[in-house]
């Protein structure tokens, strides 16, 4: 009786563990969701409001929202890239270990232009906006550089597999079409075609000479002989066919036939 209640007991603390465990991962992730959206949102926000910053506030504080709004464009753009682009391409590890380093530098200097917004000295601010222009420009090429590497391997690659995928098809339809593309067969006249002799009398030498459809075909009929052949063979066709025929009798006289000794002789009819 112990040992059942210690197994409920044990399956029970199972189960509520369990539990425990699944309740966690999902308020993680419903954490994790909801940090990403919130984030998203505020991204959105911050960038309709630099959007508009750089309409509305002309000289320095627009020039400053302006390249604000560049650096977030462009590495937001290339981070998106690099990240889809690693999980078809392991080569692309290495340039997102690139990214993440240029992407501290991009943090700093966004930093440096949220606090400058708020600079009440326009002057001062006025000397430092062409150093950070500079530094906003070469982040960005180098991120630019980045995202568009990535996206011409991918569509290499894409190029070499329709290539590929485009020749393999090439030989399908060949080989589906064979009968278009079959020599016809060469029709060889005699024994001795290929012989090493290479002697050209006899019947080899004759039946080279003649097309292919008569020594593919049965081989033909004598022809009759002609008058000319007759005239040569026969001296008198006529008169020497029956010269040489035997003479025979027009009525042949009737045979008796043999008589058997099993056969019955024929009574003689009775006259009375």
């Amino acid at each position: 009786m112990e040992a059942v209640v210690a197994i409920v007991a044990l399956i029970f603390l199972l189960f509520v563990t369990l539990g425990i465990y699944a309740t966690v991962k999902v308020v993680g992730a419903a954490k994790r969701g909801v940090d990403r959206t919130v984030a998203q949102a505020r991204r959105t926000v911050e960038d309709s409001t630099l959007k508009a910053k750089t309409f509305a506030q002309p000289g320095s504080l627009g020039q400053l929202a302006q390249l604000r709004l560049s650096l977030r464009t462009s590495m937001r753009a290339t981070q998106d890239a690099l990240q889809a682009g690693v999980g078809e391409d392991e080569s692309l590890k290495e340039s997102l270990a690139l990214f993440d380093r240029l992407s501290a530098h991009g943090h700093e200097l966004d930093g440096e232009l949220k606090r400058l917004e708020r600079e009440p000295d326009r002057a001062r601010l006025a000397e430092r906006l062409p150093g950070l222009r500079e530094r906003t420009e070469q982040i960005t090429k180098s991120a630019d550089a980045l995202r568009w590497a990535a996206r011409d391997r991918a569509q290499r690659f894409n190029g070499d597999d329709l290539e590929s995928l485009s020749t393999q098809i090439d030989m399908e339809a060949g080989a589906l079409r064979h009968w278009t593309t079959e020599p016809s067969p060469t029709r060889t006249t005699g024994p001795a075609a290929g012989s090493a002799g290479g002697s050209s009398a006899g019947p080899s030498a004759g039946s080279s000479s003649r097309p292919a459809t008569e020594s593919s075909s049965a081989p033909p009929w004598p022809e009759a002989p002609s008058a000319a052949a007759d005239q040569q063979t026969w001296p008198d066709n006529a008169e020497a066919r029956r010269a040489e025929e035997p003479t025979q009798a027009a009525i042949d006289a009737p045979r008796q036939r043999a008589a058997y000794p099993w056969e019955k002789k024929p009574r003689p009819e009775s006259t009375t």
